[in-house]
């Protein structure tokens, strides 16, 4: 009868609590972002990590408060999908620390009206990421940490595209389409594809193909006297401009740099949020007796979907 007594309050005491963090945190808010966005392989946390910014605010009148764990393990969990809606399992070293009976060291935050508090943490330290895919991640936040799920919060939901390992050779085997402008219609794809399609594009002499992500107007528009003249001329001297601008191009009469004909080439990094990026790319141009290495960076930007290069420039990095 005491068992059974002793069992009854303890479990009123759970609800009372539970109920208690659930009505502290009414007003609260729970957001993630991408921190220092680039390109997500499968793998190693610590060579390629996925780092979220995660961020708590107080939305109410009232002043929040809540435990955070020294050990983020023991206050957030990172949940994700792939399109097949199966769920990523947890790492090892999150399942270990919390099957094991250690003390969790914790402070008590309080924010008022409108503060927010704010960490990053590396997704892979939770979630074991092995094959490509798009994946689908949000995150739950415990307010009276992992022990007490009670009042857990969830977070928005990002899209996470996790892309096939890089290799030396990748970029050669990216099919490139053969069609007329006409039939070529641009795709909703990552800044980095982008620029990997357009320089193949180059190497295989297909114009059509290679002009479709790029922004004719303001790459012309790069030099400062076309810049003047473009911007005073009517609507029809605008497009013969434009088409001069283009045929110039692929005849090599002007910037060179950016229609010159690279034999391999090796995307370093990409960086980009949801407008503007950046895409640095290791070129190598071939001599009689050696090779030329430069540094390109692209600048892309997002329009309706569609990310577009509309600046770059080549740094010289070496001769091997």
């Amino acid at each position: 009868m005491k068992r059974t007594l002793f069992a009854i309050i303890a479990g009123l005491a759970v609800l009372a609590q539970s109920a208690l963090a659930q009505q502290n945190t009414k007003n609260a808010e729970v957001s993630i972002k991408f921190y220092d966005r680039t390109m997500y392989y499968p793998g190693n946390a610590e060579e390629n990590p996925v780092y979220v910014h995660v961020t708590v605010s107080n939305r109410g009148p009232e002043t929040l408060r809540f435990k955070l764990a020294d050990d983020r393990m023991f206050s957030i969990d990172f949940v994700a999908f792939n399109i097949k809606n199966t769920r990523l399992p947890e790492t090892q070293t999150l399942r270990r620390k919390r099957t094991t009976n250690h003390t969790v060291y914790f402070r008590e935050i309080a924010l008022e009206s409108g503060e927010e508090y704010s960490f990053v943490e590396n997704l892979k330290d939770y979630l074991t990421i092995t094959d490509p895919s798009i994946y689908y991640v949000e995150l739950k936040f415990y307010p009276e940490l992992y022990k007490n799920k009670g009042g857990a919060m969830s977070s928005n939901r990002l899209s996470l595209e996790v892309r096939p390992s890089p290799a030396a050779a990748a970029a050669t085997i990216i099919p490139v389409r053969t069609e007329t402008a006409a039939m070529l219609q641009p795709e909703q794809i990552s800044p980095d594809k982008v620029i990997e399609q357009t320089i193949i594009a180059r190497q295989r002499g297909l114009w059509d193909q290679y002009f479709l992500y790029m922004d004719l107007e303001q790459m012309l528009k790069r030099d400062p006297a076309r810049s003047r003249r473009y911007n005073i001329v009517g609507a029809d001297e605008r497009a013969e401009m434009l088409r001069t601008f283009r045929a110039d191009l692929m005849q090599t009469r002007i910037d060179s740099d950016i229609v010159a004909l690279p034999e391999r080439f090796e995307i370093e990094t990409t960086t980009y949020n949801q407008t503007e990026g950046t895409v640095q790319v290791l070129e190598w141009f071939k001599n009689p007796t050696y090779y030329e290495v430069k540094r390109y960076t692209y600048s892309v930007r997002q329009r309706d979907g569609i990310w577009q290069i509309y600046d770059y420039t080549v740094d010289n990095v070496r001769t091997e």
